[in-house]
């Protein structure tokens, strides 16, 4: 099978290429969108780096015949990954249920891929529940439940000093949208670098240093400027249709007080399929209050950089010495 491979280098290709994956565990739904996401996001940030991408698939995540056929011939199986020669990996996170990860079919692939990830690859970057995953897989970190969903737009606070925060301000806008999170005690009572973190205490980014650089993110930085309000309007509608007994909360800091108003006042109608629309109508006509796309490309950026200076500098010493090369 012939796997294509997306060439996101910006003007003037410095240095040899980049080889980056994509470990894209979405659901169908969201599968394409979170595709188009990274790679904008990568070819925003390369700059001048040669940056190609490589699709990847758990073979445990459930799919569509349409979504299996959308994939044929772009996606990989991720059992593959130690042969695709790659520097740097991001792994997705996936459809979020209650119990065990561990429990679920696509565990076995993930633990496999995390292990390889340690000395695989330069750097991989585990986005929301992946970055649970990896934890759990890791140190025996657990989630737990937050109370309610968590999702919004949140003021997150660089608390160390890092690299990947170069020309960033102390304060980034980053969304946020889980159900459950991580302790920052059980993440530095194991050795992880908790870099930034929401106002209430709950870790934003953090890091683990093996061989590779393990970045790990509870946040979303790479939503586009509309993917909380489409969740927010498929978390109303399975709950309007009596799916889930819970009515979603709007996401935290993401519309203006007008919009925030007309979903409050639809709030208070009979619960009924039929005003669907009607909540359609105003979030898809409501730009968001904040945008986060600037930090995000600038994040990403810097750990592109941080990848290429670390595969400059393992190639270098790789190299035999001159004396070795003359004997």
């Amino acid at each position: 099978m012939r796997i294509e491979q997306f060439s996101l280098g910006g003007h003037g290709k410095i240095g040899t290429a980049l080889e980056i994956g994509l470990v894209n565990n979405m659901p169908d739904v969201a599968l394409r969108a979170t595709e188009l996401q990274f790679a904008r996001l990568l070819k925003d940030a390369a700059g001048a780096l040669d940056v190609r991408l490589q699709l990847f698939s758990l073979a445990g995540i459930e799919r569509g015949e349409a979504a299996r056929a959308r994939m044929e011939g772009f996606y990989a199986d991720a059992a593959t990954l130690p042969q695709a020669r790659l520097d740097a990996l991001i792994v997705s996170g996936a459809e979020p249920r209650p119990g065990d990860m561990r429990r679920e079919p696509w565990w076995p692939g993930f633990a496999a891929l995390t292990d390889w990830s340690r000395d695989g690859t330069i750097s991989t970057v585990f986005s929301c529940l992946a970055a649970h995953a990896a934890v759990l897989h890791l140190d025996g970190i657990d989630r737990r439940p937050l109370p309610q969903k968590l999702s919004g737009v949140i003021a997150c606070e660089r608390v160390l000093e890092d690299p990947l925060f170069a020309g960033l301000p102390a304060i980034n806008p980053v969304p946020h949208s889980r159900r459950n999170g991580v302790a920052e005690d059980d993440l530095t009572a194991h050795g992880y670098r908790v870099l930034s973190r929401l106002p209430y205490g709950d870790a934003d980014i953090f890091t683990r240093q093996e061989r590779s650089l393990m970045v790990l993110l509870q946040g979303h930085p790479e939503f586009d400027a509309d993917t909380l309000g489409r969740e927010f309007l498929h978390d109303t509608g399975r709950f309007l249709r009596g799916e889930c007994a819970e009515r979603p909360a709007m996401p935290e800091n993401y519309f203006d007080r007008a919009t925030e108003e007309r979903l409050h006042d639809l709030a208070g109608h009979a619960v009924d399929a039929g005003i669907l629309p009607r909540y359609a109508e105003i979030v898809t006509g409501a730009l968001p209050l904040h945008s986060w796309q600037g930090t995000t490309v600038r994040l990403f950026a810097n750990w592109l950089t941080l990848v290429a200076a670390e595969k400059t500098r393992r190639a270098v010493l790789s190299r035999p010495s001159r004396k070795r090369a003359r004997a």
